[in-house]
Protein backbone atom coordinates (compact mmCIF):
# COMPACT_ATOMS: atom_id res chain seq x y z
CA UNK A 1 0.00 0.00 0.00
CA UNK A 2 1.77 3.49 -1.50
CA UNK A 3 1.24 6.64 -1.55
CA UNK A 4 0.45 6.90 -5.51
CA UNK A 5 2.23 7.27 -7.81
CA UNK A 6 5.20 6.65 -5.76
CA UNK A 7 6.70 9.01 -2.77
CA UNK A 8 5.74 12.66 -2.79
CA UNK A 9 7.57 14.68 -4.89
CA UNK A 10 7.95 18.48 -4.62
CA UNK A 11 10.09 21.19 -6.88
CA UNK A 12 13.43 19.90 -8.14
CA UNK A 13 14.67 22.86 -5.43
CA UNK A 14 14.31 22.63 -2.11
CA UNK A 15 11.18 24.46 -1.12
CA UNK A 16 9.61 26.23 0.93
CA UNK A 17 9.59 29.67 3.16
CA UNK A 18 7.08 32.93 4.65
CA UNK A 19 3.93 33.92 2.68
CA UNK A 20 3.88 37.34 0.46
CA UNK A 21 4.44 40.84 2.29
CA UNK A 22 4.58 39.99 5.73
CA UNK A 23 2.86 42.03 8.43
CA UNK A 24 4.96 42.93 11.14
CA UNK A 25 2.54 41.97 13.41
CA UNK A 26 2.42 37.93 12.25
CA UNK A 27 4.22 36.09 15.14
CA UNK A 28 7.29 34.47 14.21
CA UNK A 29 7.94 36.60 10.98
CA UNK A 30 10.04 39.21 10.12
CA UNK A 31 8.87 41.55 7.37
CA UNK A 32 9.87 41.04 3.98
CA UNK A 33 11.28 44.17 1.73
CA UNK A 34 9.58 44.75 -0.70
CA UNK A 35 12.90 44.44 -2.39
CA UNK A 36 15.94 43.24 -1.01
CA UNK A 37 18.06 45.71 0.70
CA UNK A 38 21.30 47.19 -1.01
CA UNK A 39 22.63 48.04 2.36
CA UNK A 40 22.80 43.91 3.58
CA UNK A 41 26.29 42.74 3.82
CA UNK A 42 25.25 39.46 3.15
CA UNK A 43 22.39 37.62 0.41
CA UNK A 44 19.81 38.26 3.70
CA UNK A 45 18.94 40.58 6.01
CA UNK A 46 20.54 40.56 9.69
CA UNK A 47 18.12 39.81 12.40
CA UNK A 48 16.19 41.99 14.23
CA UNK A 49 16.65 42.74 18.20
CA UNK A 50 17.15 39.20 20.08
CA UNK A 51 14.04 39.34 22.81
CA UNK A 52 11.37 40.30 19.45
CA UNK A 53 12.64 37.69 17.72
CA UNK A 54 12.51 34.72 19.91
CA UNK A 55 9.07 36.15 21.55
CA UNK A 56 7.64 36.10 18.11
CA UNK A 57 9.08 32.89 16.87
CA UNK A 58 7.06 30.33 15.81
CA UNK A 59 6.64 27.26 17.92
CA UNK A 60 6.70 25.40 14.32
CA UNK A 61 7.81 26.11 11.26
CA UNK A 62 7.10 23.63 8.65
CA UNK A 63 9.39 23.53 5.76
CA UNK A 64 7.53 21.73 2.55
CA UNK A 65 3.54 21.71 1.75
CA UNK A 66 3.33 18.15 0.48
CA UNK A 67 0.30 15.79 1.86
CA UNK A 68 2.04 15.14 5.11
CA UNK A 69 3.24 18.33 6.29
CA UNK A 70 -0.64 19.55 4.81
CA UNK A 71 -1.80 16.79 7.17
CA UNK A 72 0.28 17.99 9.97
CA UNK A 73 -0.70 21.93 9.22
CA UNK A 74 -4.64 20.28 9.12
CA UNK A 75 -4.00 18.42 12.50
CA UNK A 76 -1.94 21.16 14.61
CA UNK A 77 -5.15 24.00 13.63
CA UNK A 78 -7.18 23.46 16.78
CA UNK A 79 -4.55 23.20 18.67
CA UNK A 80 -5.01 25.97 21.21
CA UNK A 81 -2.13 28.10 22.00
CA UNK A 82 0.14 26.64 19.54
CA UNK A 83 1.64 29.23 16.86
CA UNK A 84 2.55 27.20 13.39
CA UNK A 85 3.37 27.99 9.66
CA UNK A 86 4.03 26.09 6.93
CA UNK A 87 6.10 27.27 3.39
CA UNK A 88 6.11 25.61 0.38
CA UNK A 89 7.76 27.64 -2.94
CA UNK A 90 5.07 26.40 -5.32
CA UNK A 91 2.69 29.03 -6.31
CA UNK A 92 0.03 26.49 -5.01
CA UNK A 93 -0.64 22.88 -3.93
CA UNK A 94 -0.35 20.44 -6.58
CA UNK A 95 0.13 16.24 -6.25
CA UNK A 96 1.69 14.34 -9.04
CA UNK A 97 0.26 16.91 -11.58
CA UNK A 98 1.95 15.01 -13.84
CA UNK A 99 0.20 11.68 -12.89
CA UNK A 100 -3.05 12.84 -12.64
CA UNK A 101 -4.57 10.48 -15.46
CA UNK A 102 -7.89 9.94 -16.30
CA UNK A 103 -9.41 7.10 -13.99
CA UNK A 104 -6.50 6.85 -11.91
CA UNK A 105 -6.89 6.04 -8.16
CA UNK A 106 -5.44 5.85 -5.04
CA UNK A 107 -3.82 2.61 -3.73
CA UNK A 108 -5.16 3.55 0.03
CA UNK A 109 -8.56 4.08 1.03
CA UNK A 110 -10.23 7.36 1.19
CA UNK A 111 -9.96 6.97 4.73
CA UNK A 112 -5.91 7.26 4.44
CA UNK A 113 -6.91 11.12 3.78
CA UNK A 114 -5.09 14.28 5.90
CA UNK A 115 -6.77 13.69 8.89
CA UNK A 116 -9.24 10.63 9.77
CA UNK A 117 -7.05 7.82 10.95
CA UNK A 118 -5.56 10.15 13.98
CA UNK A 119 -9.09 12.50 13.78
CA UNK A 120 -12.20 11.65 12.53
CA UNK A 121 -14.49 14.48 13.91
CA UNK A 122 -11.78 16.99 11.94
CA UNK A 123 -12.95 19.37 9.56
CA UNK A 124 -10.50 18.58 6.96
CA UNK A 125 -11.18 14.89 6.66
CA UNK A 126 -12.29 13.96 2.92
CA UNK A 127 -16.10 13.30 3.67
CA UNK A 128 -16.37 16.88 5.28
CA UNK A 129 -14.27 18.30 1.67
CA UNK A 130 -17.52 16.21 -0.24
CA UNK A 131 -19.91 18.12 2.11
CA UNK A 132 -18.64 21.26 1.24
CA UNK A 133 -19.07 20.49 -2.40
CA UNK A 134 -22.82 18.89 -1.38
CA UNK A 135 -20.96 15.35 -3.55
CA UNK A 136 -21.87 13.12 -0.14
CA UNK A 137 -24.81 11.59 -2.07
CA UNK A 138 -22.90 10.85 -4.84
CA UNK A 139 -20.06 9.64 -3.49
CA UNK A 140 -22.38 7.52 -1.44
CA UNK A 141 -23.73 5.93 -3.95
CA UNK A 142 -20.81 5.67 -6.27
CA UNK A 143 -19.61 2.96 -2.71
CA UNK A 144 -15.76 3.63 -3.90
CA UNK A 145 -13.21 2.57 -1.30
CA UNK A 146 -10.48 3.80 -3.71
CA UNK A 147 -10.96 7.49 -4.61
CA UNK A 148 -9.84 8.59 -7.73
CA UNK A 149 -6.21 10.76 -7.70
CA UNK A 150 -7.29 14.14 -9.44
CA UNK A 151 -10.02 13.47 -6.32
CA UNK A 152 -7.39 13.51 -3.66
CA UNK A 153 -5.12 16.25 -5.47
CA UNK A 154 -8.49 18.49 -5.31
CA UNK A 155 -9.25 17.68 -1.98
CA UNK A 156 -5.42 18.35 -0.60
CA UNK A 157 -5.76 21.81 -2.42
CA UNK A 158 -9.20 22.44 -1.04
CA UNK A 159 -7.41 22.10 2.76
CA UNK A 160 -4.38 24.14 1.80
CA UNK A 161 -6.16 26.81 0.24
CA UNK A 162 -8.35 26.75 3.68
CA UNK A 163 -5.67 27.24 6.23
CA UNK A 164 -4.59 30.08 7.56
CA UNK A 165 -1.31 28.69 8.23
CA UNK A 166 -0.35 27.48 4.60
CA UNK A 167 2.24 30.00 2.44
CA UNK A 168 2.73 29.40 -0.82
CA UNK A 169 5.52 31.09 -3.40
CA UNK A 170 8.25 31.25 -0.48
CA UNK A 171 11.63 29.36 -0.96
CA UNK A 172 13.33 28.06 2.16
CA UNK A 173 17.55 28.58 1.93
CA UNK A 174 19.44 28.08 4.53
CA UNK A 175 18.42 26.96 8.57
CA UNK A 176 20.81 28.07 11.19
CA UNK A 177 20.41 27.59 14.78
CA UNK A 178 20.86 30.48 17.05
CA UNK A 179 21.83 29.22 20.30
CA UNK A 180 21.22 32.68 22.41
CA UNK A 181 17.91 32.76 21.67
CA UNK A 182 17.14 29.13 21.72
CA UNK A 183 15.84 28.98 17.57
CA UNK A 184 16.23 28.51 14.65
CA UNK A 185 16.63 31.10 12.18
CA UNK A 186 15.04 30.42 8.45
CA UNK A 187 16.27 32.40 5.72
CA UNK A 188 14.37 32.48 2.78
CA UNK A 189 12.90 34.17 -1.06
CA UNK A 190 9.78 35.47 -1.75
CA UNK A 191 9.11 34.00 -4.94
CA UNK A 192 6.87 35.66 -7.88
CA UNK A 193 4.50 33.96 -9.81
CA UNK A 194 6.54 32.96 -12.58
CA UNK A 195 8.98 31.65 -9.90
CA UNK A 196 11.52 34.74 -9.54
CA UNK A 197 13.15 35.89 -6.38
CA UNK A 198 11.26 39.42 -5.42
CA UNK A 199 12.22 39.59 -1.86
CA UNK A 200 14.31 38.01 0.70
CA UNK A 201 13.47 37.27 4.36
CA UNK A 202 14.20 36.06 7.70
CA UNK A 203 11.93 33.80 9.58
CA UNK A 204 12.27 32.32 13.19
CA UNK A 205 11.01 28.93 15.20
CA UNK A 206 11.66 26.91 18.16
CA UNK A 207 11.45 23.79 16.45
CA UNK A 208 11.19 22.69 12.35
CA UNK A 209 9.32 19.84 10.61
CA UNK A 210 10.86 18.85 7.30
CA UNK A 211 8.35 17.98 4.84
CA UNK A 212 10.64 18.29 1.39
CA UNK A 213 9.59 15.48 -0.21
CA UNK A 214 10.97 13.61 -2.97
CA UNK A 215 12.62 14.14 -6.69
CA UNK A 216 11.97 12.10 -9.50
CA UNK A 217 15.09 9.88 -10.38
CA UNK A 218 16.34 9.22 -13.45
CA UNK A 219 18.94 6.39 -13.91
CA UNK A 220 22.70 7.30 -14.71
CA UNK A 221 22.51 5.97 -18.14
CA UNK A 222 19.48 7.91 -19.29
CA UNK A 223 20.29 11.27 -17.89
CA UNK A 224 22.43 12.75 -20.37
CA UNK A 225 19.43 12.11 -22.72
CA UNK A 226 16.79 13.47 -20.31
CA UNK A 227 17.92 16.54 -20.02
CA UNK A 228 18.77 16.97 -23.83
CA UNK A 229 15.11 18.14 -25.63
CA UNK A 230 15.38 16.70 -29.13
CA UNK A 231 13.83 13.30 -28.58
CA UNK A 232 11.26 13.27 -25.44
CA UNK A 233 13.30 11.33 -22.90
CA UNK A 234 10.57 11.87 -19.94
CA UNK A 235 10.28 11.14 -16.40
CA UNK A 236 6.73 9.89 -15.52
CA UNK A 237 6.32 12.98 -13.62
CA UNK A 238 6.15 14.96 -16.03
CA UNK A 239 3.73 12.46 -18.35
CA UNK A 240 0.40 14.60 -18.86
CA UNK A 241 2.92 17.52 -19.82
CA UNK A 242 4.20 15.76 -22.55
CA UNK A 243 1.29 13.06 -24.00
CA UNK A 244 0.76 14.81 -26.84
CA UNK A 245 4.39 13.90 -28.01
CA UNK A 246 4.85 10.78 -26.87
CA UNK A 247 1.22 9.76 -28.72
CA UNK A 248 2.70 11.03 -31.73
CA UNK A 249 5.93 9.18 -31.46
CA UNK A 250 6.41 6.49 -33.87
CA UNK A 251 7.81 3.88 -31.37
CA UNK A 252 7.45 4.13 -27.47
CA UNK A 253 9.51 2.68 -24.44
CA UNK A 254 7.99 2.38 -20.82
CA UNK A 255 10.94 1.52 -18.70
CA UNK A 256 9.44 0.66 -15.00
CA UNK A 257 7.70 -1.88 -13.41
CA UNK A 258 5.64 0.04 -10.48
CA UNK A 259 1.64 1.71 -10.71
CA UNK A 260 3.37 4.67 -12.59
CA UNK A 261 4.59 2.63 -15.33
CA UNK A 262 1.60 0.36 -15.63
CA UNK A 263 -0.67 3.36 -15.58
CA UNK A 264 1.69 5.15 -18.44
CA UNK A 265 1.52 1.93 -20.19
CA UNK A 266 -2.23 1.34 -20.13
CA UNK A 267 -3.03 4.71 -21.48
CA UNK A 268 -0.14 4.56 -24.41
CA UNK A 269 -2.26 1.31 -25.38
CA UNK A 270 -5.20 2.26 -24.84
CA UNK A 271 -4.82 5.65 -27.06
CA UNK A 272 -3.07 3.99 -30.11
CA UNK A 273 -4.31 2.36 -32.59
CA UNK A 274 -4.54 -1.90 -32.57
CA UNK A 275 -2.11 -3.62 -34.57
CA UNK A 276 0.01 -0.30 -34.42
CA UNK A 277 0.38 0.00 -30.62
CA UNK A 278 4.25 -0.28 -31.28
CA UNK A 279 5.02 -0.11 -27.23
CA UNK A 280 7.55 -1.79 -25.43
CA UNK A 281 7.26 -1.93 -21.47
CA UNK A 282 10.72 -2.72 -19.93
CA UNK A 283 11.54 -4.05 -15.94
CA UNK A 284 14.38 -4.56 -13.77
CA UNK A 285 11.66 -6.79 -11.16
CA UNK A 286 11.76 -10.53 -12.46
CA UNK A 287 7.99 -9.91 -13.33
CA UNK A 288 5.12 -7.61 -13.43
CA UNK A 289 4.17 -7.96 -9.84
CA UNK A 290 1.06 -7.11 -8.28
CA UNK A 291 1.18 -5.39 -5.04
CA UNK A 292 0.70 -7.02 -1.87
CA UNK A 293 -2.70 -6.56 -0.95
CA UNK A 294 -3.48 -9.27 1.95
CA UNK A 295 -5.16 -8.10 4.74
CA UNK A 296 -1.97 -9.23 6.85
CA UNK A 297 0.11 -8.13 4.71
CA UNK A 298 -1.07 -4.57 4.49
CA UNK A 299 -0.19 -4.85 8.57
CA UNK A 300 3.55 -3.87 7.83
CA UNK A 301 1.79 -0.35 7.07
CA UNK A 302 0.72 0.01 10.95
CA UNK A 303 2.11 1.96 13.51
CA UNK A 304 3.02 -1.57 14.74
CA UNK A 305 5.45 -2.22 12.39
CA UNK A 306 6.72 1.25 12.37
CA UNK A 307 7.83 0.76 15.53
CA UNK A 308 8.96 -2.52 15.59
CA UNK A 309 11.12 -2.06 12.49
CA UNK A 310 13.04 1.05 13.80
CA UNK A 311 14.08 -0.93 16.76
CA UNK A 312 16.06 -3.80 14.16
CA UNK A 313 19.48 -3.28 14.06
CA UNK A 314 20.96 -1.06 11.07
CA UNK A 315 22.10 -3.79 8.78
CA UNK A 316 18.66 -5.45 9.27
CA UNK A 317 16.80 -2.89 8.19
CA UNK A 318 19.05 -2.33 5.21
CA UNK A 319 18.67 -5.69 4.41
CA UNK A 320 14.47 -5.71 4.89
CA UNK A 321 13.67 -2.60 3.03
CA UNK A 322 14.74 -4.11 -0.59
CA UNK A 323 13.50 -7.19 -0.23
CA UNK A 324 10.22 -5.76 0.37
CA UNK A 325 9.62 -4.18 -2.55
CA UNK A 326 6.15 -5.55 -3.42
CA UNK A 327 4.65 -4.36 -0.52
CA UNK A 328 5.45 -0.82 -1.87
CA UNK A 329 6.44 -1.01 -5.90
CA UNK A 330 4.09 -3.65 -7.13
CA UNK A 331 1.01 -2.75 -9.46
CA UNK A 332 -2.65 -3.20 -8.19
CA UNK A 333 -4.59 -5.83 -9.41
CA UNK A 334 -7.41 -3.71 -11.10
CA UNK A 335 -4.73 -2.03 -13.20
CA UNK A 336 -2.78 -5.27 -14.02
CA UNK A 337 -6.25 -6.74 -15.23
CA UNK A 338 -7.17 -3.56 -17.41
CA UNK A 339 -3.31 -4.01 -19.26
CA UNK A 340 -4.42 -8.24 -19.66
CA UNK A 341 -8.27 -7.16 -20.61
CA UNK A 342 -7.12 -4.26 -23.06
CA UNK A 343 -4.12 -6.33 -25.11
CA UNK A 344 -6.69 -9.43 -24.68
CA UNK A 345 -8.91 -7.05 -26.16
CA UNK A 346 -7.07 -6.20 -29.84
CA UNK A 347 -6.40 -9.90 -30.37
CA UNK A 348 -10.21 -10.83 -30.80
CA UNK A 349 -9.88 -10.59 -34.80
CA UNK A 350 -6.97 -12.61 -34.72
CA UNK A 351 -3.14 -11.47 -34.23
CA UNK A 352 -0.95 -10.13 -31.56
CA UNK A 353 -0.89 -6.47 -30.58
CA UNK A 354 2.31 -4.61 -31.53
CA UNK A 355 3.51 -4.60 -27.66
CA UNK A 356 6.69 -5.82 -25.64
CA UNK A 357 6.07 -6.22 -22.10
CA UNK A 358 9.83 -7.98 -20.67
CA UNK A 359 10.74 -7.79 -17.25
CA UNK A 360 14.24 -9.03 -16.09
CA UNK A 361 15.45 -6.51 -18.24
CA UNK A 362 18.03 -3.12 -17.01
CA UNK A 363 19.03 -0.49 -19.69
CA UNK A 364 22.75 -1.07 -19.14
CA UNK A 365 23.57 2.41 -21.81
CA UNK A 366 21.60 4.72 -24.04
CA UNK A 367 22.71 7.06 -26.48
CA UNK A 368 21.09 8.94 -29.22
CA UNK A 369 20.72 8.27 -33.39
CA UNK A 370 21.04 11.20 -35.00
CA UNK A 371 18.02 13.53 -34.09
CA UNK A 372 14.73 11.49 -34.26
CA UNK A 373 15.66 8.27 -31.90
CA UNK A 374 17.23 6.99 -28.85
CA UNK A 375 19.13 3.50 -28.39
CA UNK A 376 18.77 1.52 -25.43
CA UNK A 377 21.26 -1.37 -24.80
CA UNK A 378 19.36 -4.13 -22.51
CA UNK A 379 20.46 -6.98 -20.44
CA UNK A 380 19.05 -9.87 -19.89
CA UNK A 381 19.46 -10.47 -15.87
CA UNK A 382 18.51 -14.06 -15.82
CA UNK A 383 19.74 -15.09 -18.82
CA UNK A 384 23.10 -12.85 -19.25
CA UNK A 385 21.76 -11.85 -22.64
CA UNK A 386 22.23 -8.63 -24.71
CA UNK A 387 20.80 -6.62 -27.09
CA UNK A 388 19.25 -3.46 -28.10
CA UNK A 389 16.03 -1.01 -28.74
CA UNK A 390 15.84 1.54 -30.91
CA UNK A 391 13.15 4.18 -30.00
CA UNK A 392 11.49 7.36 -30.79
CA UNK A 393 10.72 8.20 -26.97
CA UNK A 394 11.26 6.75 -23.50
CA UNK A 395 9.06 7.37 -20.21
CA UNK A 396 11.10 6.94 -16.99
CA UNK A 397 8.52 5.30 -14.91
CA UNK A 398 11.64 4.58 -12.32
CA UNK A 399 10.14 5.99 -9.10
CA UNK A 400 11.38 8.79 -7.00
CA UNK A 401 14.51 10.03 -4.17
CA UNK A 402 14.21 11.45 -1.35
CA UNK A 403 15.38 14.76 -1.47
CA UNK A 404 18.68 15.53 0.27
CA UNK A 405 18.41 17.80 3.50
CA UNK A 406 22.23 18.61 3.02
CA UNK A 407 21.61 21.75 1.46
CA UNK A 408 19.05 23.52 3.47
CA UNK A 409 20.83 22.21 6.75
CA UNK A 410 24.28 22.91 5.85
CA UNK A 411 24.94 25.20 8.90
CA UNK A 412 23.30 22.67 10.92
CA UNK A 413 25.88 19.30 9.46
CA UNK A 414 28.37 19.50 12.71
CA UNK A 415 25.07 18.75 14.91
CA UNK A 416 23.35 16.22 13.28
CA UNK A 417 24.04 12.23 13.49
CA UNK A 418 24.29 9.90 11.08
CA UNK A 419 23.98 6.20 11.04
CA UNK A 420 26.78 3.93 9.76
CA UNK A 421 25.86 4.98 5.82
CA UNK A 422 26.00 8.62 6.22
CA UNK A 423 22.46 9.05 6.46
CA UNK A 424 20.55 11.00 8.83
CA UNK A 425 19.81 9.38 12.59
CA UNK A 426 16.53 9.70 12.95
CA UNK A 427 14.74 8.75 16.67
CA UNK A 428 11.26 6.81 17.04
CA UNK A 429 9.03 9.94 17.77
CA UNK A 430 10.61 11.39 13.84
CA UNK A 431 13.52 13.65 14.88
CA UNK A 432 16.66 14.02 14.00
CA UNK A 433 19.27 13.37 16.30
CA UNK A 434 21.31 16.27 16.92
CA UNK A 435 23.70 17.58 19.60
CA UNK A 436 22.91 18.64 23.28
CA UNK A 437 24.20 22.56 21.45
CA UNK A 438 20.49 22.57 19.71
CA UNK A 439 17.40 22.26 22.07
CA UNK A 440 15.18 22.94 19.26
CA UNK A 441 13.55 19.48 17.97
CA UNK A 442 13.88 18.82 14.07
CA UNK A 443 11.06 16.50 12.72
CA UNK A 444 11.20 14.89 9.42
CA UNK A 445 8.24 13.50 7.23
CA UNK A 446 9.27 10.94 4.37
CA UNK A 447 12.82 11.36 5.04
CA UNK A 448 12.90 7.98 7.08
CA UNK A 449 12.50 4.74 5.07
CA UNK A 450 15.63 3.66 6.56
CA UNK A 451 14.75 3.91 9.46
CA UNK A 452 11.19 3.56 9.93
CA UNK A 453 10.51 1.29 6.77
CA UNK A 454 8.23 1.03 4.15
CA UNK A 455 4.99 3.31 5.97
CA UNK A 456 7.66 6.29 6.05
CA UNK A 457 6.18 7.10 1.90
CA UNK A 458 2.37 5.50 2.80
CA UNK A 459 0.11 8.19 2.87
CA UNK A 460 -2.08 5.70 4.90
CA UNK A 461 0.15 6.65 7.88
CA UNK A 462 0.14 10.25 7.28
CA UNK A 463 -2.96 11.27 10.17
CA UNK A 464 -0.77 8.80 12.73
CA UNK A 465 2.60 10.02 12.05
CA UNK A 466 1.73 13.94 12.28
CA UNK A 467 -0.25 13.11 15.68
CA UNK A 468 2.95 11.77 17.04
CA UNK A 469 4.78 14.68 16.15
CA UNK A 470 2.41 17.07 17.55
CA UNK A 471 1.74 14.84 20.78
CA UNK A 472 5.70 14.94 21.43
CA UNK A 473 5.44 18.58 20.84
CA UNK A 474 2.60 19.53 22.71
CA UNK A 475 4.12 17.12 25.76
CA UNK A 476 7.17 19.46 25.74
CA UNK A 477 5.27 22.36 25.56
CA UNK A 478 2.15 22.16 27.97
CA UNK A 479 2.88 18.77 29.59
CA UNK A 480 -0.20 17.57 27.20
CA UNK A 481 -0.67 14.89 24.64
CA UNK A 482 -3.29 16.66 22.28
CA UNK A 483 -4.40 13.16 20.17
CA UNK A 484 -5.55 9.95 22.02
CA UNK A 485 -3.68 7.42 19.42
CA UNK A 486 -4.03 3.62 19.39
CA UNK A 487 -1.64 1.38 21.56
CA UNK A 488 -1.84 -1.51 18.97
CA UNK A 489 -3.14 -1.33 15.78
CA UNK A 490 -2.05 -4.90 14.16
CA UNK A 491 -3.19 -8.35 14.53
CA UNK A 492 -0.04 -9.72 13.81
CA UNK A 493 3.09 -9.85 16.65
CA UNK A 494 5.98 -8.42 15.04
CA UNK A 495 9.12 -10.39 17.04
CA UNK A 496 9.01 -11.74 20.40
CA UNK A 497 8.49 -8.82 21.91
CA UNK A 498 4.87 -8.82 21.46
CA UNK A 499 2.68 -6.14 20.84
CA UNK A 500 3.31 -2.08 21.97
CA UNK A 501 0.26 -2.36 23.97
CA UNK A 502 2.48 -4.78 26.33
CA UNK A 503 4.78 -2.56 26.70
CA UNK A 504 5.83 -2.34 30.65
CA UNK A 505 3.62 -5.82 31.36
CA UNK A 506 6.92 -7.01 32.82
CA UNK A 507 9.53 -10.26 31.69
CA UNK A 508 8.16 -12.88 30.05
CA UNK A 509 4.60 -11.04 29.43
CA UNK A 510 4.94 -11.65 25.43
CA UNK A 511 5.77 -15.43 26.29
CA UNK A 512 2.82 -15.95 28.58
CA UNK A 513 0.34 -14.21 26.45
CA UNK A 514 1.71 -16.70 23.27
CA UNK A 515 0.92 -19.44 25.77
CA UNK A 516 -2.67 -18.68 26.32
CA UNK A 517 -3.33 -18.88 22.57
CA UNK A 518 -1.50 -22.25 22.31
CA UNK A 519 1.14 -20.87 19.73
CA UNK A 520 4.16 -22.89 20.23
CA UNK A 521 7.18 -22.35 21.97
CA UNK A 522 10.61 -22.77 21.95
CA UNK A 523 13.28 -23.97 25.00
Amino acid sequence: MTPAPEPEPAPASVPEAASESVPPSAPGKVPIPAQPTAARSGPHPEPSDGPAARDDAFDLLGIGIGPFNLSLAALAEPLPGLTAAFYDQRPDFRWHPGLLIDGATLQVPFLADLVTLADPASRWTFLNYLKSRERLFPFYFAERFHVHRAEYDAYCRWVAESLPTTHFGQQADTVRWNAGLAVFEVDHTHLDAHGEAEALGRTYARHLVLGIGTEPYVPEPLRPLAEAPAVPVVHSARYLAERERLLAAEHVTVVGSGQSGAEVFLDLLRARPAGHERITWLARTPAFAPMEYSKLGLEHFTPDYTRYFHGLPEPVRDRLVPQQWQLHKGIDTETITAIHDELYRRTLNGGWPDAVLAPGVVVRTAGRLGTREVELHLEHLDQGTRSRLVTSAVVLATGYRERPLDRLLAPLAPHLRTDAAGRPAVDALHRLETDPSITGRIYVQNAELHTHGVGAPDLGLAAWRSAVILNDLTGLLTGEEHYCLPARTAFTSFGLGGHPAAAGAGPGAAERDLSRTGAPRRG
